[in-house]
């Protein structure tokens, strides 16, 4: 048994947030029920490909049945609401107000049925004045604070390495669905949620908030190190850079006695080390600078002071405890055999549920769908 099971789960979402979403959901167990245009999820059309398949499209839709449905057709309309009042969950991402003019909004499916938990993800909300505002996960970055605040020191702002919009929204819909089958399990009656990128980023960047809400200062960029605690960052070493992180007096003064140096009474708390940073930086990469960053990590590790080497994507895949953790998975898919699947991370019980198949083909799973929920095709 996966927690989710016995979960049914309509996706009328397309390229990343929705179905990341939904996928997390798969992983647990959930039914998902894809429904697609003609066309097929924008996702199946972007690169990178391999055997004619989308990587992307690959990665956040394992687990899930495709059917395909023309949503401008009247009748294609009526299935998938036919469908949807069959699900515990609708998802979907179009703009506001496309769903509910194609009669598959929230007002309309809850009224025939209450219990239903439905989840509208979009760039800027179902309100407020910028909700008909398109969206990107880099407008969403850009307008949320997260880009201001991220760059080198005297930089331009720049965007995160991906797209965390996108990823942050659906993870926190899939966190809200969850509540809300609680409350419904206690009450009977469903809920209609509203999750927006912008909102998303705006919500996890507390640094900021704590700067510019009690400090009375503006966020500013600090490349990699961290605009609140030193040293906490990047140092250089004779062949890169090591990642040390100190945070509190105790991995301090181990960290003074590792690189031999005495503490000193102006750097003796977390604030002063941060105002006096260049000196605090000078001071550990006179120790880190003739030295090899593996040696540099092996000794703090050693030492018992965060730290690390700064992996690239490979390393970090293949390192032993990346394979230990079973972070990349093998599944069954109908074109490449087996695809390779990142899932969700999140262990039960010493277990770590994931979707037992790979990303369905384009409209593979239509009779299969019809038929488990005792519908006639409305062709």
């Amino acid at each position: 048994m996966k927690p989710l099971d016995g979960l049914r789960v309509l996706d009328l979402t397309r390229v990343l947030a929705g179905p990341f979403c939904t996928a997390l959901l798969a992983d647990l167990g959930a039914e998902v029920i894809k429904l697609e245009p003609p066309a097929g999820d924008d996702y199946r059309h972007i690169g990178p490909f391999v055997q004619g398949e989308s990587a992307l499209f690959t990665l956040v839709n394992r687990g899930k049945q495709s059917i395909v449905l023309d949503l401008k057709s009247p009748a294609d309309q009526a299935l998938a609401r036919d469908i949807a009042l069959q699900c515990d969950v609708v998802v979907e991402n179009f703009r506001p107000g496309v769903a509910a003019r194609l009669g598959l909004g929230a007002e309309t499916l809850r009224a025939a049925k209450p219990g239903l938990i439905y989840a509208s993800i979009s760039g800027f909300g179902q309100s407020g004045p910028a909700a008909h505002l398109p969206a990107y996960d880099l407008v969403a970055q850009a307008m949320s604070g997260l880009m201001a605040a991220t760059g080198e020191e005297g930089g331009a702002p720049l965007k995160v390495g991906e797209s965390y919009g996108d990823l942050m929204a659906g993870l926190y819909a899939s966190w809200a669905i969850l509540a809300a089958l609680h409350q419904r399990d206690r009450t009977g009656e469903g809920a209609t949620i509203d999750v927006a990128m912008f909102d998303a980023l705006f919500s996890l960047l507390p640094t900021s908030h704590a700067l510019h809400f009690y400090a009375g200062k503006a966020p500013a960029r600090t490349g990699n190190r961290h605009p609140l605690s030193t040293p906490f960052g990047c140092f250089t070493c004779a062949d890169g850079q090591a990642v040390i992180a100190v945070l509190g007096d105790g991995q301090w003064q181990r960290l003074c006695a590792l690189i031999g140096v005495t503490p000193a009474p102006h750097l003796a708390t977390d604030e002063a080390r941060t105002a006096h940073e260049p000196e605090v930086r000078a001071m550990i990469e006179s120790w880190t600078g003739p030295r090899s960053t593996a040696e540099v990590v092996a000794a703090l590790a050693a030492a018992g002071i965060p730290t690390a080497e700064v992996q690239t994507l490979a390393q970090a895949a293949e390192s032993p405890h990346a394979q230990a953790r079973g972070l990349v998975s093998d599944l069954p898919h109908p074109v490449l055999g087996n695809a390779k699947i990142i899932g969700q991370p999140v262990r039960f019980n010493g277990e770590k549920p994931i979707s037992p198949t790979s990303a369905p083909q384009l409209g593979a799973d239509r009779a299969a769908i019809l038929h488990r929920l005792g519908l006639t095709d409305h062709d």
